[in-house]
């Protein structure tokens, strides 16, 4: 099966790697000659563990192949992936220009069948405006050409993306028509020989499954911030909280760690979406309103924090370390990053700002510039310190050797903002300790 995916960004360069490691012949397109130039000499432009090596894999074996030219691609697509950006607008909505762009120049181009399928996270009735796209430009042409459209949200985790893409716990597909259908499940196929796990919908109910299900995810971290928040001041710890009500097979343990605000690529940008949807339609979405505003919130947790051990008149000059940039471990990617907040915050207020993050400094460079100081390790960061903030769980910063960070910091307070750490055990080592509904 010949495979084109448009856009090479977390989303497309994962899935056509994947594609290829099962045996297809997969095209990957870009506009961005730059990016295509270095995907050809096995440059990865992000960070994902194991795709540097299942890229240069299957490049090698002709199965991966990078491109500039779309109608080149088009010219032997069985199907074509559209994969590209869909960045919030001002209103919140989820702009669609690349998308329609893409379908545009499908329609210019089109000579045989194409399956083409809706990969980036867009809003209900986006696979109907590709659609109209394509169809407006075939009918230009005075040509007749079938073709369908399908919906097939990704549901990847950075940092784990490609056990997600090769072992999926469940693949969504919408899809209205036979031939549509039959076409994803010959693709699917090889990657669910022992658990055939295609979950075949309506397309408005899988475009809708994409947005409910980050919606849902974003909604129990900003539940469990409000409760972290609340224990905070009646003295229960959410650690506590968190295993009890776990425990209940209705509700179950997962995402139900407080911490100091969700941030990536995606939870933020579909939680607008989804508000921005509702209310076009006239269905309030409340809920997520909430949702939305308690992140907001706590991503500002870790410096109001701080000024309870050092207060704002006093932070100017004072020397703060941040361990951790990415907005998640395993990944470089600080789009909505809560470290972000914190350190413009600690700018503001005028204090000198280290920071040190396994992966993300380089483009902690492009967005912060020459405003804090680039640490080489934790030791570095920590270095004369009044405080230190650990933002991100990195593997790396769970176990340090404490009397070397009481040994280098000038200060001793330390703001823990994923609960990382055992308070007792760090107070022990005189520090002062401070978690996110913690004791």
């Amino acid at each position: 099966m010949n495979v084109v995916i448009v856009g090479t960004g977390y989303v497309g360069l994962v899935s056509g790697t994947c594609f290829a490691e099962m045996g297809m012949h997969v095209q990957c397109v870009d506009v961005d000659t730059a990016k295509i130039e270095r995907l050809k000499k096995g440059e990865i432009p992000i960070y994902e563990p194991g795709l540097d090596d299942m890229v240069e894999r299957n490049s090698d074996a002709g199965r991966l192949t990078f491109t500039t030219s779309l109608p080149d691609a088009l010219t032997h697509a069985d199907i074509l992936f559209i994969a590209v950006g869909t960045p919030t607008s001002v209103d919140g909505s989820a702009d669609l220009q690349y998308v329609l762009q893409v379908a545009k120049t499908i329609g210019e181009h089109l000579s045989q069948y194409c399956l083409v399928v809706d990969k980036s996270t867009v809003p209900v009735g986006t696979a109907k405006l590709v659609r109209q796209t394509i169809q407006a430009e075939l009918d230009k042409r005075g040509v007749d050409i079938s073709f369908d459209v399908a919906s097939n949200p990704e549901f990847l985790k950075e940092g784990d993306a490609i056990k997600d893409f090769m072992t999926p716990d469940r693949v969504v597909v919408g899809v209205d028509s036979e031939k549509a259908k039959e076409v994803l499940s010959r693709l699917y196929r090889p990657f669910l020989l022992n658990n055939f796990r295609v979950i075949f919908m309506d397309v408005a109910s899988a475009e809708m499954t994409k947005y409910a299900a980050n919606a849902m995810l974003a909604t129990r971290i900003s539940f469990m911030n409000d409760i972290a928040n609340l224990c905070d001041e009646v003295g229960a710890d959410i650690n506590m909280v968190r295993k009890g009500i776990g425990s209940d097979a209705r509700i179950g343990s997962k995402f139900l760690y407080a911490g100091s605000g969700y941030g990536g690529s995606c939870f933020p940008k579909d939680v607008k979406a989804l508000i921005k949807t509702g209310n076009e339609y006239g269905i309030p979405m409340k809920v997520l309103q909430a949702v939305e505003s308690v992140n907001e919130s706590q991503k500002t947790i870790l410096f109001r924090k701080l000024q309870k051990y050092i207060p704002l008149d006093t932070l100017k000059g004072a020397t703060v370390a941040v361990w951790g940039l990415s907005f998640k471990p395993n990944t470089d990617d600080m789009r909505e990053a809560p470290s972000v907040v914190l350190i413009k915050a600690l700018l503001g207020a005028g204090c000198k700002v280290k920071v040190y993050d396994p992966i993300a400094m380089e483009e902690a460079h492009k967005q912060l510039g020459d405003t804090v100081y680039y640490a080489s390790d934790i030791y570095d960061a920590v270095k004369d310190a009044e405080a230190l903030c650990l933002v991100t769980e990195w593997k790396e910063f769970r176990a340090p050797k404490w009397s070397l960070v009481r040994d280098a910091m000038k200060g001793n307070v330390i703001i823990d903002g994923r609960n990382i750490y055992d308070g007792k055990e760090l107070r022990e080592e005189g520090f002062v300790y401070e978690g996110i509904g913690v004791k």
